[in-house]
């Protein structure tokens, strides 16, 4: 390990999430020459990589996640929230664009979010919207719950739209996740007669996980960005999925 590699742990570490443009101006190396460095440290476990970012072993978050492409995250939010009405509940799954989402829908006390996150709960704690948190097995690792009880509670409580993170989507397969039983809780979500948003930046596409989304009911809209390709976009909209892209808001725009 060189000296660069042991100032990129150090900085990572101390700061939780550090983007690779920063990195590269600290060490005054190239972002290409960063991201081969942040792949061994990665392989090495002394880190872990985002989206042009890399975040501490310790900082693998939705609060870490969040600060990753914050601004085109936050614009995704912003053009989300604006497709809620007054008056609706909504369902906010877990993630930090949906977490930022929640905070946008905030000081509506017109509108009720339905959430399986305890992270998304707990930003919501001083706002003016109702909160209903679902009971289940509390997953640390995504600050959420899962399982038969949150099924059930799925079951017995009724809103009018759903925005779900998704981990990837390909044309072989479809959505899919990552993590088993949140796939399965997003089924359930799924499998209601609502209005169903797919909230996710375009670097999810083109990927597959292990475990299928929607797979009966597909989603009825997708909020991505422009760097969605337009191959997908026209695959995406032949099965009557509405795309929606947004582009990232500049300062002073």
């Amino acid at each position: 390990m060189n000296a660069r590699q042991l100032q990129i742990i150090q900085l990572v570490n101390e700061r939780g999430s550090v983007s690779v443009s920063e990195l590269s101006r600290i060490t005054k190396v190239s972002e290409v020459t960063v991201r081969q460095d942040l792949n061994t440290l990665e392989k090495n476990s002394y880190l872990k990589r985002v989206h042009g970012s890399a975040v501490s072993m310790e900082s693998d978050s939705i609060a870490a996640r969040m600060q990753s492409r914050f601004p085109l995250k936050q614009s995704l939010a912003q053009y989300a929230a604006s497709q809620v009405n007054a008056g609706e509940s909504v369902f906010i799954e877990g993630g930090s664009t949906n977490a930022l989402l929640a905070r946008y829908l905030a000081n509506d006390d017109s509108i009720t979010i339905v959430t399986v996150s305890h992270y998304i709960a707990g930003l919501l704690k001083d706002s003016r919207c109702e909160v209903i948190v679902l009971g289940g097995l509390y997953q640390k690792s995504s600050e959420s719950v899962v399982g038969p009880l949150t099924r059930s509670c799925i079951h017995q409580v009724h809103f009018q739209k759903a925005f779900i993170g998704i981990d990837g989507w390909h044309p072989d397969t479809g959505f899919t996740g990552k993590n088993m039983l949140r796939s399965d809780i997003v089924n359930a979500v799924m499998a209601k007669d609502i209005e169903t948003f797919a909230l996710t930046d375009s670097s999810k596409f083109g990927l597959i996980h292990p475990y299928p989304l929607a797979p009966e009911k597909p989603f009825r809209h997708v909020i991505s960005d422009p760097g969605l390709s337009p191959e997908y976009q026209q695959m995406l909209e032949r099965q009557y999925i509405h795309v929606h892209l947004v582009k990232e808001q500049t300062v002073g725009a």
